[in-house]
């Protein structure tokens, strides 16, 4: 039996950055919370679980798109679908897939897209352990969890990626809204970010967040992670926001400019950090964000 104690990382919410932002009412369900970014983009928030993972809904005149599908713990399809217009065809893509943005992929047979590579092939098989993982006690405020959700029953469900696409594909969503495909590799091999030019948006998964970065899985390329910051450096000069895939979804393009310069100092050995993770793993703070670095990378 779960308690409904709050958990004590609840204690930073509701983040302060959301006040700026239209909430939109979902009936019959308190797990997500959904935030209009711009008229025709939202943010699908997961506010009671510790990773605080953010999945994006894009509405186009002829597709929307759907950019990652979150936990899996409450069921986004039926958030989607009181959102979108019924005339419009639902697209889905992921950012990457780690598990947390993968976990209703299963809900939309034949719409997935995602990068071609044997991390992406192994994810998709699903997992109980992972899955398990990610409810362990003080993970979740369990007061918020959905009425049918069943601990032992939570899994990763296998699913299937139906198009593949790679560096400057454009998803057209209709009417000259369109997104591009930036490949963004170092958090996970399969990263990618995608542009909406037309609207000056920059959505980047987990290449950037505001929060301690996680930089220590396997799969993890330290010299890859740069040089997708630096490539999104690059573009800041076309976008008013960042929406990353944690925590908070209005985020100052400069801070990708900071990031950048701040990976590149610890690299090149010059920040200082402090152990964590019975000092398993090295914290490196700036402010708004920090790196939590596996040392064996360095």
């Amino acid at each position: 039996m779960f308690s409904t104690t709050k958990p004590p990382w609840c204690s930073k919410l509701p983040r302060p950055q959301y006040s700026s932002l239209e909430r939109i009412s979902i009936p019959s369900q308190e797990w997500f919370q959904v935030y209009r970014v711009r008229p025709n983009v939202f943010a699908i928030y997961e506010p009671y679980h510790w990773e605080e993972t953010i999945s994006y809904l894009v509405v186009g005149s002829k597709h929307s798109l759907l950019i990652d599908t979150g936990m899996g713990i409450g069921n986004i399809q039926k958030v989607i679908d009181s959102l979108v217009p019924s005339s419009a065809t639902l697209k889905v893509i992921n950012t990457h897939t780690h598990h947390d943005h993968t976990g209703d992929n299963w809900r939309f047979p034949g719409r997935l897209s995602g990068v071609h590579s044997d991390f992406v092939k192994q994810n998709s098989k699903g997992s109980i352990e992972e899955a398990q993982n990610e409810i362990k006690p003080g993970m979740m405020w369990e007061t918020y969890l959905p009425e049918d959700f069943n601990p032992k029953n939570y899994r990763y469900h296998p699913y299937e990626i139906n198009n593949y696409v790679k560096e400057n594909d454009r998803i057209d969503l209709g009417q000259g809204q369109e997104l591009q495909v930036i490949s963004t590799p170092g958090h996970s091999p399969d990263s990618i970010s995608l542009l909406d030019e037309k609207q000056r948006l920059l959505f980047v998964g987990d290449v950037f967040y505001q929060g301690p970065i996680l930089l220590y899985r396997p799969e993890t390329n330290l010299q890859d992670y740069l040089k997708s910051l630096e490539k999104l450096t690059e573009i800041c000069s076309k976008v008013d926001l960042i929406l990353p895939g944690h925590n908070i979804p209005n985020v100052e393009p400069k801070l990708i400019i900071k990031a950048a310069q701040a990976i590149q100092e610890v690299m090149n050995g010059k920040a200082m950090a402090k152990k964590i993770d019975d000092e398993k793993h090295n914290e490196y703070s700036y402010g708004e964000f920090s790196f939590v670095i596996d040392p064996s990378f360095l």
